[in-house]
């Protein structure tokens, strides 16, 4: 089934962006998962964005209970389309769901509370490895310069699978 709403949870503002791209891109209506909850009846068929947190896709259980979550984008450091299938196993999603992961952005100045805590021990631990690390993969590269310097890779050009599964949605 098509999706016929978006519905997001984001932290410092990159799941936003995405889930407002894509609303843009589709003429679908995008709402906060605090909005969704109280202005969209149960069972709506929605379009999920949830931003990433140790392989979790934030608010997709919540969203799951309320909603027909037809597909799940979630948006974490890590290359775009990479980690499916270690997102479906850690949030339990269906084989038939389709899942997507799309590269957001860090800056550690939007954080707040253990989660500013929580990214400032990886920095220092993963960062280090990475810097240490002889052969590193561009993708590897990639997550490195973000940790030490922040930025954005929201993108349309990421969201290329995402519209074409859309357009292809019944």
């Amino acid at each position: 089934m098509k999706p016929n709403t978006i519905v997001y949870t984001s932290n410092t503002g990159y799941t936003r962006q995405y889930a407002t791209l894509l609303g843009e891109k589709t003429g679908l209506p995008v709402y906060s998962l605090n909005e969704a909850m109280k202005k969209l009846d149960p069972g709506r068929s929605i379009l999920y964005f949830g931003w990433l947190m140790a392989g979790k896709v934030q608010g997709y259980a919540k969203a799951s209970k309320r909603f027909h979550v037809e597909a799940v984008c979630g948006v974490g450091m890590g290359a775009t389309g990479s980690q499916i299938e270690d997102l479906r196993k850690a949030n339990t999603l269906p084989a038939s769901l389709p899942v997507f992961t799309l590269q957001g952005g860090f800056d550690i100045t939007r954080l707040r509370g253990i989660y500013k805590l929580m990214m400032t021990v990886m920095i220092k631990t993963a960062g280090k490895g990475l810097s240490n690390k002889k052969d590193r993969s561009p993708e590897e590269d990639a997550m490195l310069e973000l940790m030490l310097h922040g930025g954005s890779h929201v993108s349309e050009e990421n969201l290329t699978a995402v519209l074409e599964w859309y357009q292809k949605a019944q």
